[in-house]
């Protein structure tokens, strides 16, 4: 039988925590004599004895809890789905009705940066912080989830990179502990020198900090309604693209560079077959644009680049409207949605790996089809990728098609057109956050979507991060029993 008193103590510690990291914007509209001050006390409070009575009713236990794999998964759901109830509270502050603050707080805790908020120009500095906040603390939690948690789940073909492995010499640390402790010097140090470089390059403060957090957790929410388009500066654009990209490396790949193992931020497979792509998508698009919009060559490269690794890294800043560079570079944008970054990483959508384990998997199968009789050893990096892998990653691309299928007919019978219906679906369920067309577009936002639409869009947005499966599995009978 499924036991929940490790749970609950996992829960309870979690939302202590999120009430401890709710002071911070407080203090900062309470000393500004701002009136949302109150949402953030009493989500505190909320939030306070919610958690206490988890832990108690978790009781004690000599030794500690350990969590079984069932565990592990209810944990895993139940975090995403309940922290963003109460990180929800104080956005309602800005006139939000509940589904619309639970859909900012679920956007942001899983980094997609789709946003219902108007006025952003004008709102209490508090709840621009408490957004920041929320996706930087996301995004070093699906960090620390897709390293040490999802590969030991065997959660999507991610087992490929389990850091437990009994390979010691496969090893990174020997304790998780240690490894969390390298992710949060690398995830603070990425975040503290693009704050800096953006306040060089002209950004105030405030913007800085709020801006290097959404980058480095590629969240993409902004302090300003124009989103980076408000800066209208070539260089933090540059800038920009440097960080986002940053955010969407392996952070393994970091630790291994800066503990002078290799230079994997250079060497990894996962880090060539991204940065190539984009390179590529970059090169194709941005002369698409010069072409069809008479715009300057550089000027034309660098407002791709920018917003094509805005998309490809699930971001999803904007500087501007790129519905407007033409057909293919439409289509080019859509089907950058899927991309996703490298396994490990702030970024959610397919994961580059995967698609390139998809991609020898079918020259291995051609070949077949050739010489019945040859065999072919699939290897990725330096690890073969056995059938086990194969499996996950092809039930993942089913579980994910199957999926946008069903939730573009549910908003499509609320009565959304397809294309923002479609565009909606797969950018929350690849945490980007701007879909396509005028409403959910990159000028657009999500705000005049139907309130049953909004709560199928957050629950799309925590079922990608968590890369379908975790979520799916609790509905199964076999989950359950036992």
């Amino acid at each position: 039988m499924l036991q929940f008193m490790p749970v609950f103590r996992v829960l309870g510690g979690l939302v202590l925590g999120l009430a401890c990291l709710m002071l911070a914007p407080f203090l900062v509209d309470f000393f500004g004599g701002r009136r949302d001050s109150s949402f953030f006390a009493s989500a505190i409070v909320a939030a306070l004895f919610t958690g206490l009575t988890l832990i108690i009713m978790s009781g004690s236990r000599e030794g500690g809890f350990e969590l079984t794999r069932r565990q592990a998964f209810l944990t895993t759901g139940l975090i995403w789905t309940v922290i963003p109830v109460f990180a929800a509270l104080p956005l309602m502050s800005a006139g939000l009705s509940f589904i619309d603050a639970y859909f900012e707080a679920a956007s942001a805790m899983t980094t997609t940066g789709a946003t219902v908020m108007v006025g952003l120009d004008n709102a209490p500095p508090g709840l621009l912080l408490w957004r920041s906040l929320l996706q930087w603390i996301g995004g070093v939690g699906i960090v620390v989830l897709g390293i040490i948690v999802m590969p030991s789940l065997r959660v999507g073909g991610m087992q490929l990179f389990q850091t437990e492995s009994s390979d010691k010499s496969e090893k990174i640390f020997s304790r998780g502990f240690d490894l969390m402790q390298w992710i949060a010097i690398v995830y603070v140090g990425l975040t503290a020198i693009c704050a800096l470089v953006y306040g060089w390059l002209g950004m105030s403060s405030f913007d800085a900090i709020n801006h290097a957090m959404s980058s480095i957790s590629t969240g993409g929410f902004s302090t300003h309604d124009a989103s980076f388009g408000y800066f209208e500066s070539p260089p933090l654009e540059w800038a920009a693209v440097v960080f986002m990209f940053a955010g969407a490396l392996p952070f393994v790949a970091f630790i291994r560079t800066l503990r002078g193992r290799d230079m994997a931020i250079f060497t990894d497979v996962q880090v060539r077959g991204y940065a190539i792509t984009l390179l590529l998508l970059t090169f194709a698009v941005g002369v698409t644009h010069a072409i069809v919009n008479n715009v300057p060559i550089g000027d034309a490269l660098r407002s791709a680049a920018f917003n094509l690794t805005s998309v490809a890294t699930t971001t999803g800043f904007a500087s501007e409207d790129y519905q407007t560079w033409g057909a293919f570079a439409v289509s080019a944008f859509f089907v950058t949605t899927f991309l996703g970054g490298c396994s490990g990483s702030t970024a959610g959508g397919i994961k580059i790996y995967r698609l390139q384990i998809l991609a020898k998997f079918a020259r291995a199968y051609l070949t077949r089809l050739v010489n019945p009789s040859q065999v072919i050893v699939v290897s990725y990096s330096t690890r073969r990728v056995d059938r086990e892998v194969e499996v996950a990653i092809l039930t993942f691309l089913i579980a994910m098609l199957a999926t946008t299928a069903l939730f573009t007919l549910i908003l499509g019978w609320m009565g959304l057109d397809l294309v923002t219906a479609l565009s909606s679906v797969v950018t929350c369920l690849n945490n980007v956050g701007p879909g396509l067309g005028p409403i959910v577009g990159p000028a657009g936002n999500f705000a005049t979507l139907p309130e049953a639409a909004k709560i199928v869009l957050a629950f799309a947005m925590i079922l990608g991060r968590l890369e379908f499966f975790t979520l799916m599995v609790m509905l199964t009978p076999a989950f359950w029993r036992g």
